[in-house]
């Protein structure tokens, strides 16, 4: 993943350990969603229009959500895609609009910050779609991790950073659906969000982390202990692996046996 200045770059947190934010007292906060408008995007003419907007940015909230598994082996690609800007969320339903060259080059500018949080298996999600070159994402949890802070998912986060809790209800929701229940829609604009919120924090906590400058386009996919069943590597069939021959050491020696069996004449 493409970080502006990755925590290795500095010697020490300049904010020092935080104690972990307790579930109860994450939930004495007060709830928030996002309250701008929001454009869902489905045609593909859609699209340029939005990109054009979203490429006035300079910082971006972004996030990704997929239809959710129940059994093992189901799998199922990201279902839409959401940009959040200072002005306007963007909600792209890819099963209509898909990832057009447009929208592929915004996710490649590495001028334009992406910030979430666990941003690794969305980007490869989305290279599984469409090829681009990633550039320009921020990955916030990495961020408050370094600073000390031990709160690293988005709702934790939303309260320790921003002072509210954020609702999760519907997480678990089909996103594939053709058309989005308003819930949905508010849950996806709220989650990119808080993630471009965050960031924003961020850069008055840690302005030396968050400087201002062009993304390097180096991103690399970190690792990805969600992968599917589809995904894993089969297991060694043990039965074939019995049956797995003896070490060529022992062979010369059986090699012999058998031909003095067959130059010794039988017996009387």
């Amino acid at each position: 993943m493409t970080e502006r200045n990755t925590p290795d770059d500095c010697v020490a947190s300049p904010i020092g350990a935080r104690p972990r934010m307790t579930k109860e007292e994450i939930n004495a906060h007060p709830m928030k969603s996002y309250e701008g408008p929001i454009h869902v995007i489905r045609r593909p003419e859609q699209i340029e229009r939005a990109v054009k907007q979203l490429e006035k940015e300079t910082v971006l909230g972004f996030d990704t959500e997929t239809r959710p598994t129940f059994r093992v082996g189901e799998y199922y690609p990201p279902a839409i895609l959401q940009l959040v800007g200072e002005k306007a969320a963007y909600i792209f339903q890819l099963r209509h609009c898909r990832l057009s060259p447009a929208l592929l080059g915004l996710l490649a500018n590495p001028r334009i910050v992406k910030a979430g949080v666990a941003l690794d298996r969305d980007v490869q999600e989305l290279n599984k779609l469409a090829a681009f070159s990633p550039a320009g994402f921020v990955d916030v949890a990495k961020l408050v991790k370094w600073a000390g802070y031990m709160n690293h998912g988005l709702r934790g986060l939303a309260t320790v950073l921003l002072g509210f809790r954020i609702s999760k209800r519907a997480q678990t929701s089909n996103w594939d659906r053709a058309t989005l229940t308003r819930a949905q829609i508010e849950y996806a604009a709220t989650d990119a969000w808080v993630g471009r919120e965050l960031y924003r924090k961020l850069q008055e906590l840690l302005p030396e982390m968050t400087a201002d400058e062009p993304a390097t386009n180096d991103w690399e996919p970190g690792p990805n202990p969600q992968m599917s069943e589809v995904e894993k590597p089969k297991p060694r069939n043990p039965k074939r692996a019995r049956r797995t021959k003896a070490p060529n050491s022992t062979r010369p020696a059986r090699r012999r046996r058998d031909a003095k069996r067959k130059r010794t004449p039988p017996g009387p």
